[in-house]
């Protein structure tokens, strides 16, 4: 039997704000905190980070710690320098992701950077660019993976298969896309998917989407119709309804994510960037973090 394909409606349209974050770092926080992560669920939070100024962004996100979560870096432009407590230690370029599972806790940074002329053997015919911009995701753990042994992947944009559609491209960081499967392969519980969408102007983009999943949607650049309705430009984000398909139809060219994955249900606690279940689970991690027992297992890593 044929399944009937039934077309997801924009549940909310949501404008993010302005804010600082790390050492001075000004960026876009599309959604994040709680309640609001109840509705994003399992996504907790999201932010952009765009300037051409390097004064905004230069001075990272220096040495903290996170427990009960996945973070998520994807580069657009410029090259994000990051170390954990772990000896992994590297440099992310456009098209590039790290996908961190914190688990039982690990400490890390991030430091953007603008692009160098030495970086052009790296990225060979790339453009040198002065900005640095990005996305950061975080990923709920469900309560019987908070404490499990953290694992580091670096993600390098040629193992990101990209699969061209009609009037445009599906980059397949996470999930998979017509038959292409994203690099990241995590079974942390929430089986999240994360795509990269551009399209011409005057294109139209379809894509089935599993049935009683969160499922959203990121604008970064231009303007669409997410459902037959609603329409989203730059800085918006699509919380979508439930069904088992959705289509977007981009009029002047548009760029945007989607990502998906399985909800949690359960309780948020949450202490900066520390995520778990209850406050008794927030203040062992803060007892943890003042007698250097912060650390548990060692993160292994893959590239």
């Amino acid at each position: 039997m044929i399944k009937r394909l039934i077309m997801r409606a924009v549940s909310q349209l949501i404008k993010g704000h302005y804010t600082m974050d790390g050492a001075g770092v000004k960026l876009y926080r599309v959604f994040g905190g709680v309640p609001a992560a109840y509705a994003t669920d399992p996504f907790l939070l999201l932010d952009f980070f765009g300037s051409d100024n390097p004064s905004d962004y230069i001075q990272g996100f220096p040495w903290h710690p996170h427990r009960g979560i996945e973070t998520v870096t994807y580069l657009l432009e410029g090259k994000v320098e990051h170390e954990d407590s772990e000896g992994n230690r590297g440099v992310i370029y456009p098209g590039d992701a790290q996908w961190m599972t914190a688990g039982s806790g690990i400490f890390h940074q991030e430091m953007p950077k603008p692009l160098s002329q030495n970086d052009r053997g790296i990225l060979q015919s790339r453009i040198i660019t002065k900005g640095s911009i990005g996305l950061q995701l975080w990923i709920n753990l469900p309560a019987d993976k908070k404490m499990t042994k953290p694992v580091y992947r670096d993600v390098k944009s040629n193992h990101v298969p990209t699969v061209k559609v009609d009037g445009g491209e599906v980059k397949v960081v996470a999930g998979e896309f017509a038959g292409a499967k994203g690099p990241v392969v995590t079974g942390e519980g929430v089986d999240p998917s994360y795509l990269d969408v551009s399209l011409k102007p005057n294109s139209e983009f379809a894509h089935k989407v599993k049935e009683n999943y969160t499922v959203l949607a990121y604008v970064l650049k231009g303007k669409a119709k997410f459902d037959r309705n609603t329409e989203a430009s730059e800085g918006s984000l699509i919380i979508y309804g439930n069904g088992n398909e959705i289509n977007v139809s981009s009029y002047d060219g548009s760029r945007f994510i989607i990502l998906s994955g399985r909800p949690i249900r359960e309780p948020i606690a949450w202490y900066g960037p520390i995520v778990m279940n209850n406050q008794q689970q927030i203040n062992e991690a803060l007892i943890d973090l003042r007698k250097g027992t912060f650390i548990r297992d060692k993160a292994p890593l893959f590239e």
